[in-house]
């Protein structure tokens, strides 16, 4: 079984975080450019078996698509295209940034350490990822 690998994608940096071969964990991987996305993947891919990657899908509290969608859709037609074979989930993204920042206080991390935004990036991935495997979506 290879793991699931999820995006918090930004204009900025991407957070990324990944499963263990079992699928139980998520933790924080790296965070990184957006134009270095798909080299990072390679060179992950190299290394670790990944079954599925899940993107953060960013909606309003209405539920729809946000203006960020307008960049994150290209860039998910180049992973797609990066990775025919790949099963590629879009999930629910809301408040995770929110969260992040929620879960670094709580964890008593330094202000300092709190200002880091590929930290809260990365976080944000794991919310991400976690939410998703606590779905029923994961098989």
């Amino acid at each position: 079984m290879g793991r699931i690998l999820a995006i918090d994608y930004g204009r900025r940096r991407c957070g990324l975080a990944v499963t263990d071969p079992l699928r139980i964990v998520a933790t924080a991987l790296a965070t990184i450019p957006p134009v270095e996305l798909v080299s990072f993947i390679k060179e992950y891919m190299s290394r670790e078996v990944v079954d599925e990657i899940v993107v953060g899908l960013p909606t309003t509290m209405r539920g729809e698509p946000s203006d960020s969608m307008r960049y994150i859709t290209p860039a998910m037609g180049r992973l797609r295209k990066e990775f025919p074979g790949m099963k590629f989930t879009m999930w629910d993204e809301r408040f995770t940034s929110t969260l992040a920042h929620r879960a670094m206080l709580d964890a008593g991390v330094k202000k300092s350490d709190r200002r880091d935004k590929g930290a809260i990036d990365r976080m944000a991935a794991v919310i991400i990822l976690n939410s998703y495997l606590s779905s029923s979506a994961v098989i």
